[in-house]
């Protein structure tokens, strides 16, 4: 009875608060219509779509799934002529799988898996029905080449390699093998069986990693040995499995920030005169990681990278097998943090140089390193733009092929585009110049290239282009959206307009529900994932937005934008991130908001809300801890609530090292006593990526500050947004609080 009257007093409040006016949003036939555009939206009623090139090895050859009206068509294109062909007779191989399988197969809807054509293009592989398959194309016969065997268990992501387990390992000459034997290096010469111990320091408390690598000329072998540190771990408690009455305890491997780490030193010993040399670490002695080492073709050095904890210096190290010098050949150092996942490194055969990407001039691009000095001779590309991946080094003709996002100054600044240049930075040609998200797949001798690209209000275009100048060669595909378009589907809003400083435009997009009328007044929900490390608003064409779309039909206007924090404008964009990872870029988004408001005056910016998962978790409750005054209520699933409790790398990266008072002043548990707004927290009690304990440490601060809030957890769940359960109770939520009215009881709505 009591909580009762506090939710009619509270929804009585935030009513005179927000002036609500009386429009029925938020009804029975709202969430039915919103479930409804699950299917009315799916992607299958595009058809043309989904184009995903497999080019057969060291051909021109490539073969596709083209969707059609009547299902999936395989078909074949030979680029060097431009001619499209039938992969196979689909007819021919439905009849041969029903006969071998006992079951009707459609030929147009084969159920076909891990396909491989080979290089004649008379043999097409594949797994179906739990059995490998060889159809051979010609002869019209299909044989079976075993039973699929179930993949055994893979190591977590979270878990380090402890580089124990590797069996011997033989030398480019086949004389001798080494082999790792009471934690120290062995060699056994091949011929006479005769073991010989090459280390003699290796301790399991300090021992020597079973990755050894040999010299290219046999003579003498690389190793790390290797002091290991406690591992932390994190202990799940699965309370429903699906096998047993009683819950199941489970723990993972999951090193935290300030964790003690392993320390690695590459050592070098030489074969026939046991010669050990175990180098000076004072160029790698404050460990994250120490990557390598490789042997230099030459077999007169090893190379390896080093990657200074609090990740203010990353080094690219030379040891001499001559005498154990280590030199520096490449070295990047940040003020705040060197962005090291984002490195390109490209070690060319000549063994001289090395190819290396570096954000040191405030945007990621290419340089050239001569080995020899340790220095760049010369920056490849330059501009206020951002090299995102290379995909190929021609090191015969001296040309790189990457992609990049940026360099179109007349269109949206994250759209990536794939491009050519010379070593010498000459020759910069754009593969792909027509407007849109692009995604290329490269022939094996790179002549050729398939480019589909789109736009969020932009079906997706397939064609095959010229990987010299970008010339088109042939349409492959041009999407159909028609049906879509029947079924009431309108693309969402790309707007753009400044961030808090007023002068750097923020890209975003607008959702707004199918029944829209101008003359009403439309709550406005964020959802939120932001933060370093990518760039997060949908760039390509996506009928159906699972966050987004259905939420948008209940009578809001649902919104993302990208601002500072995250990647890719530039450096400087990125690094307001530092030891500040609560900004989650909110002064922009709401400056943003504002803007489209403006221009939008059925945005009631007296009524916004936010959601998100993980990252987002964590940044929709900061939302309303820190900017309660714009954001009115919160929805957070799994987030990673104080950075002292999530993954080592991540929050290393962004807060550094060591752990200081501003993963503190960042922490929404440390911060939860400044509730004052709605907010429903989410947990998969089975979170192998976020610890769920951050939620839960949450739930315990605000108990003890006597706020009010609402828990879900979900039983069996690992990482997630809330599943179907928490997507219903999301809507509850959002309606109850934004748009002030009682959701229909569940019974009463269609969600399938």
């Amino acid at each position: 009875m009591l909580n009762s009257l506090k939710s009619t007093l509270f929804l009585f409040c935030i009513g005179g608060l927000f002036s609500l006016p009386a429009y029925p949003q938020g009804t029975v036939e709202d969430y039915n219509r919103a479930y409804s555009l699950r299917e009315k939206y799916n992607p299958r009623h595009v058809l043309y779509s989904n184009v995903v090139p497999h080019w057969v090895e060291n051909t021109d050859v490539f073969w596709y799934i083209r969707n059609t009206t009547r299902g999936k068509e395989y078909v074949k294109i030979d680029a060097k002529q431009s001619k499209r062909s039938a992969l196979f007779s689909q007819e021919k191989l439905a009849t041969l799988l029903s006969e071998q399988t006992g079951k009707h197969t459609d030929a147009y809807n084969l159920p076909l898996n891990q396909c491989h054509l080979n290089r004649q293009a008379d043999t097409l592989r594949f797994e179906s029905a739990g059995q490998y398959w060889a159809y051979a194309i010609k002869k019209n016969t299909l044989v079976t080449e075993g039973e699929v065997q179930p993949r055994g268990p893979q190591p977590h992501w979270m878990e380090v390699d402890d580089e124990k387990g590797r069996g011997p390992v033989t030398s480019p000459d086949g004389k001798y093998t080494a082999f790792i034997k009471n934690d120290n290096i062995y060699v056994r010469d091949v011929a006479s069986g005769k073991e010989k111990q090459l280390s003699i320091d290796g301790t399991k408390g300090n021992y020597y990693s079973s990755y050894i690598q040999w010299s290219p000329d046999s003579k003498a072998l690389a190793a790390c040995r290797i002091r290991p540190a406690e591992k932390r771990y994190v202990y799940y408690v699965e309370s429903s499995p699906a096998d047993q009455l009683q819950p199941k305890l489970h723990k993972q491997e999951y090193a935290k920030p300030g964790d003690e780490l392993r320390f690695k030193v590459p050592c070098i010993f030489e074969v026939e005169s046991g010669r050990r040399l175990i180098p000076s670490t004072e160029l790698f002695s404050h460990q994250y990681d120490l990557y390598g080492p490789t042997w230099n073709a030459d077999s007169k050095a090893i190379t390896f990278e080093y990657n200074e904890r609090g990740h203010k210096v990353y080094r690219v190290l030379e040891m001499s097998a001559t005498d154990g010098q280590v030199r520096t050949l490449i070295e990047e150092r940040e003020e705040k943090y060197v962005n090291y996942p984002r490195i390109y490194r490209h070690y060319l055969a000549d063994g001289k140089h090395i190819l290396w990407s570096s954000e040191r001039d405030n945007y990621n691009h290419l340089y050239l390193y001569d080995r020899t000095t340790g220095k760049p001779t010369h920056q490849i590309t330059r501009g206020e733009w951002y090299v995102r991946e290379v995909q190929y080094v021609d090191e015969q003709n001296e040309i790189i092929y990457f992609s990049a996002n940026g360099m179109n100054k007349d269109e949206d600044p994250y759209l990536i585009h794939y491009y050519r240049i010379g070593f010498d930075g000459s020759g910069l040609t754009c593969l792909t110049p027509e407007e849109g998200m692009h995604k290329a797949w490269y022939s094996s001798d790179h002549q050729y290239l398939v480019d589909v690209y789109s736009k969020v209000d932009q079906a997706p275009v397939a064609v095959l282009r010229n990987a010299t100048d970008g010339s088109i060669r042939m349409t492959l595909e041009q999407a159909d959206i028609s049906a879509l378009v029947q079924n009431g589907w309108k693309a969402p809003e790309v707007f753009t307009a400044k961030g808090r400083d007023g002068k750097t435009d923020m890209w975003g997009l607008i959702y707004r529900p199918t029944t829209l009328d101008p003359n009403k007044k439309y709550p406005v929900i964020e959802y939120i994932y932001s933060g370093p490390g990518d760039q997060y608003v949908p760039k390509t064409f996506t009928p159906y937005n699972w966050w987004m779309t259905s939420l948008a039909e209940l009578g809001f206007i649902v919104v993302q934008v990208d601002g500072m924090t995250t990647s890719f404008r530039s450096k400087e964009f990125e690094e307001v991130c530092y030891k500040n990872l609560k900004d989650a870029g909110l002064p922009d988004h709401i400056a943003w908001i504002k803007a489209a408001a403006e221009k939008y005056p059925y945005m009631d910016i007296d009524r916004v809300g936010i959601f998100g998962c993980s990252a987002g978790g964590q940044e929709s409750t900061g939302a309303v801890l820190f900017h309660p005054e714009f954001y009115k209520a919160a929805y957070s699933a799994c987030g990673c609530h104080d950075n002292r409790m999530d993954k080592i790398w991540w929050n290393e990266l962004w807060m550094g090292y060591p752990v200081d008072e501003s993963y503190s002043a960042c922490s929404n548990v440390d911060n939860a006593h400044r509730l004052t707004r709605p907010l429903m927290l989410v947990v998969g009690e089975m979170d192998d990526n976020v610890d769920p304990a951050s939620t839960m440490q949450v739930v315990n601060a605000l108990i003890k500050a006597g706020k009010d809030f609402d828990l879900v957890v979900i039983p069996g769940a690992r990482h997630t947004m809330g599943e179907d359960f928490g997507e219903h109770k999301r809507y509850d939520f959002f309606v109850r609080h934004l748009l002030g009215v009682t959701p229909p009881s569940w019974d009463q709505v269609r969600t399938k």
